[in-house]
């Protein structure tokens, strides 16, 4: 299926031209004095992109000129070592700058700390107003942009009447138990139900907040673009729509299912996994104000209405959570799949099959995280109700990519 085409400001045209003809006349001067039977466009056809970049893209980056050439169509992945056991309910993760682990669970309405050489965990206190009910609770972790300075973490979370995203001081200086400040919600309203209540959250590249929120099982509020359920949105730290979202609104995409994995590739474009109903797990590109096609649509179809999957997947083969992006590959966890899936890129399409990994070795998989390089940070999920939980479980590991 074919994307929604971005309109291209007019600024750009004039900048076009003006280039366009500085190379005309380049062109001539080169003709004149010498002939070359390398006149072929060095890219693909699109080094002078026809729309306006992403939010948070420069053109080049979402261009597909110049890119890095394609990964390998073969390629693994190792488990390292167990960084960590014995997590409860354990659903987002935000690595912090000194290399330490924040993760959230998801029943208990806490955030602990690990140490991310020894594993050992300390609880930073309780998340007040978190109201766990299904697959609810609290969810997607993220550090603020200027966390440096400002040692603000995101939280989203289910609370009695809502989905909300909340902001609290980490202040490690205060006794342990104690060191996150009161909530400061800078969103609230986003649908909730027992089921499908969405819950990543993610800073891009532009230092806006991504959100992936679900549909809570009422499916015509992801086509209504005026609900937050079934969508991407996209939020100024502060909470307010974004600069330059489509809709003048906090939503940057919908017909969405329920959305729980978001990350930017290396030319700072957005994937997101999702959901299927019966047949059809997705991996998205995303580009702002286009629609997914959920009811209407699962997985691809030749409805050139709806944005077309990457890739997609039996939903007993996936269930996909949370992705990231390392080594010109998006891993994606599978919670019902059991298995870690890595989807080759080629620009925002897959460049071969996608290839499955740690099938059954580690139960249900709920995060995977970028840790720098070709390492990636992986949290199971055998504790969330639908699993069977083992001696150790939950666990954090730390994957190479080879």
């Amino acid at each position: 299926m074919k994307s929604r085409t971005c309109r291209v400001e007019g600024i750009l045209i004039v900048q076009r031209r003006a280039v366009t003809a500085v190379l005309a006349a380049a062109a001539l001067l080169l003709t004149a004095g010498c002939s070359s039977g390398d006149g072929e466009d060095p890219g693909d056809g699109n080094s002078a992109p026809a729309s306006s970049p992403e939010p948070g893209t420069s053109a080049s980056a979402s261009g597909r000129a110049g890119e890095e050439a394609p990964p390998p169509a073969k390629g693994s992945v190792k488990v390292v070592r167990t960084v960590t056991e014995g997590l409860k309910t354990p659903w987002g993760l935000a690595p912090l700058p000194e290399g330490d682990l924040l993760v959230s669970s998801r029943d208990e309405g806490t955030i602990t700390r690990v140490d991310g050489e020894t594993g050992k965990k300390t609880e930073l206190g309780s998340v007040p107003g978190v109201a766990p009910a299904g697959e609810g609770g609290l969810m997607g972790l993220a550090l603020s942009p200027s966390y440096a300075s400002d040692h603000m973490v995101y939280a989203y979370f289910t609370s009695d009447s809502d989905n909300r995203i909340v902001r609290m001081l980490y202040d490690e200086k205060r006794p342990a138990g104690e060191q996150l400040g009161a909530p400061d919600t800078v969103f609230r309203g986003i649908p909730k139900g027992t089921n499908h209540n969405g819950g990543r959250i993610a800073f891009g590249p532009d230092k806006m907040l991504y959100a992936g929120t679900g549909e809570t099982y009422v499916t015509e509020l992801a086509q209504d673009k005026k609900s937050t359920g079934g969508k991407i949105l996209r939020l100024t730290p502060d909470g307010e729509p974004a600069p330059g979202n489509p809709f003048d609104s906090p939503v940057y995409s919908y017909g969405h299912r329920n959305v729980q994995g978001l990350a930017w590739d290396s030319k700072q474009r957005l994937f997101a996994s999702e959901f299927g109903q019966d047949t059809w797990d997705e991996l998205n590109h995303i580009k702002p104000g286009d629609n997914y096609g959920w009811p209407d649509a699962e997985g691809k179809s030749d409805d050139s209405e709806y944005h077309s999957p990457v890739d997609q997947w039996k939903t007993d083969e996936a269930s996909p959570s949370g992705i990231a992006y390392a080594e010109g590959s998006i891993w994606m966890a599978g919670l019902r799949g059991k298995r870690l899936w890595r989807i080759p890129l080629d620009g925002t399409e897959a460049s071969a099959e996608s290839q499955a990994f740690l099938e059954d070795d580690y139960g249900r998989l709920r995060t995977v995280v970028s840790a720098g390089g070709n390492k990636l940070w992986l949290v199971t999920s055998e504790t969330d109700g639908r699993g069977t939980p083992g001696s150790g479980d939950d666990r954090i590991l730390q994957l190479e990519v080879t």
